[in-house]
């Protein structure tokens, strides 16, 4: 397995070998894909502001520009519609494009490329031009982050079939994921959790993925309630379900990992499992991703649902400044209260 070079990484990252795994960082394990990927096939180039010199905001491909030059690794000017159309371009052309947005929030200036352009452009052609283009952008609060930075704003490409939408939550499903979105003939968004970058660690299979982008993943067994999630917000889930322990309640989580297309039979085995369930996410809970969630459970599993679906997400408010952000965003406590309340019925 291609691993990223010592120089890549700050002290604080280093890579501990536990026979079949390597331990990394989620940020680790996002830039050992686009190393696997770019060595793998030529064609892969990655683009964006700062990408290159800088290593990119966080630093996630700091490293890469030295080790595969300035014509594999680009930087750009500040224009995210021109990162998007550019690599929309560069798809056509024959080329493997990694545009990086540097926050998901700033996909607002880069939708009128992505929504009716890049999306679509494979059908338009009748198949004639795949469009094997992987856009990276971190997303997600708590880190004080300013305007625009932390925004969970996943549920608009849901609403533009043809692109698919992969969140993962931890190390291993990163690596995994991202090498096989970058492999996909189709767009992929492949949304990061920016709190998780470099406070998980977890050990990281040495073998690499070779099957399709995969469903939902059950990680964590109960039989009272499902909470269903995904990025950070599966790591809240995993919180309350600990708490929740502790007062004799049993709590499954499951991690939808991919959004588009939907896991909906992962989803509905998980929650026929424990007859009750609550949603948990970091975007606004009025036309979330959750309520369509909610909607294909409710559907599905009408007759055999103890309980109403509920969801805890953010307030339909402005994302506010960085000292509200802990009373804006789902907490522990929030989603203990919403356990609690389907458990009455």
């Amino acid at each position: 397995m291609t691993t990223a070079r010592a120089s890549s990484r700050s002290k604080n990252e280093v890579e501990v070998s536990t026979g079949d795994t390597v331990d990394m960082s989620m940020l680790e394990a996002i830039r050992e894909a686009l190393i696997i990927e770019m060595v793998r096939d030529e064609r892969v180039v990655i683009l964006g502001m700062d990408v290159g010199r800088l290593g990119g905001v966080y630093r996630v491909t700091r490293g890469l520009q030295e080790r595969f030059g300035t014509d594999r690794v680009i930087d750009t000017p500040l224009s995210e519609g021109s990162i998007i159309g550019g690599s929309i371009g560069l798809a056509v052309g024959g080329m493997i494009p990694v545009p990086e947005i540097q926050f998901l929030g700033f996909t607002y200036q880069a939708f009128h490329q992505i929504g009716p352009q890049l999306a679509r452009f494979r059908y338009r052609s009748r198949g004639r031009y795949p469009m094997p283009v992987t856009i990276r952008a971190p997303s997600g609060g708590g880190l004080r982050t300013p305007e625009f930075h932390p925004d969970s704003v996943e549920s608009q490409f849901i609403q533009s079939p043809g692109i698919k939408v992969v969140c993962p939550a931890f190390p291993q499903d990163a690596r995994d994921m991202l090498s096989l979105a970058i492999r996909d003939p189709d767009p992929v968004l492949f949304i990061e959790p920016q709190r998780l970058y470099r406070s998980l660690r977890a050990p990281v299979s040495r073998e690499l993925a070779t099957s399709s982008l995969g469903g939902a993943s059950l990680v964590r067994y109960g039989t009272d309630v499902t909470l269903v999630s995904w990025s950070a917000a599966v790591h809240l889930s995993l919180a309350a379900a600990s708490n929740l322990q502790e007062l004799g309640i049993s709590v499954a989580v499951l991690d939808l990992r991919l959004l588009a297309p939907l896991d909906t039979e992962g989803l509905v085995e998980a929650v026929l499992g424990t007859g009750r369930a609550v949603v948990v996410h970091e975007g606004p809970v009025t036309g979330g991703f959750g309520a369509e969630v909610t909607a294909i459970i409710q559907r599905e599993l009408f007759s055999s649902l103890a309980a109403p679906v509920l969801r805890v997400g953010a307030f339909d408010l402005p994302y506010p400044s960085g000292s509200l952000e802990d009373y804006f965003l789902p907490s522990v406590t929030r989603v203990v209260d919403a356990v609690r309340e389907v458990l009455k019925f």
